[in-house]
């Protein structure tokens, strides 16, 4: 489990084909920390980690990985977020982050407005139904606070402090984002989905 609080930036040394599935190594401070068998978030995403050598962290990647999240399209040199997995008595400072990334969404538009960035994020609709104005919502792992929610796509208000030290800061209009809804979300329209009334009416939260 993750809480959505990115540690550090690393970089992306190489991607290896090795059969069925691809070796993603990512040059990290973390890696004196990290150990062969830990779960850490990249992008968002949870890998485990399968070597470590001088500094470098590497993680294998299946074809569905590559094709649910952003991590297929990184190249040597690209920048992650990085945030190794929770530990028991660890500060709980952004929101319950499992890894399991639900779809990929699109930077609509990045608009700055003084040190502050102003984005909107589209998402497919079945995504869109678990967010609400000021719920949680993870963005490449980041754990972040909803403004607005729209047909199509929400908003989102990033601070200096993230922009600095996540790969928000850099991203631009076009660019893709790995989206996780908060699991209690989740759980919560399931159930309502669950309920005779909907079932009777054929009511789609999405729309």
């Amino acid at each position: 489990m993750f809480t959505g609080i990115i540690k550090g930036l690393g970089r992306v040394i190489s991607i290896k084909q090795m059969g069925e599935i691809s070796r993603l190594y990512v040059e990290t401070g973390l890696s004196k920390e990290s150990a062969i068998g830990d779960s850490i978030a990249i992008n968002g995403v949870c890998l485990t980690v399968v070597d470590i050598k001088d500094g470098v962290v590497a993680f294998d990647l299946s074809g569905e990985t590559l094709r649910v999240t952003n991590l297929g399209k990184l190249k040597p040199g690209s920048m992650v977020n990085v945030e190794p997995s929770m530990k028991a008595g660890d500060s709980f400072g952004g929101h319950i982050v499992t890894g399991h990334v639900d779809c990929l969404g699109r930077i609509r538009s990045r608009r700055e407005v003084g040190e502050v960035i102003h984005l909107e994020i589209e998402a497919p609709k079945e995504f869109l139904k678990y967010l609400v104005p000021k719920g949680s919502v993870a963005v490449d792992g980041i754990s972040l606070t909803v403004v607005e929610v729209f047909r199509d796509y929400f908003t989102l208000v990033i601070i200096p402090h993230t922009a600095r030290l996540t790969t928000l800061g850099f991203k631009d209009q076009g660019d893709t984002v790995n989206l996780e809804a908060d699991i209690i979300g989740k759980y919560v329209m399931r159930y309502l989905e669950s309920l005779p009334l909907f079932k009777r009416e054929g009511v789609s939260l999405a729309d």
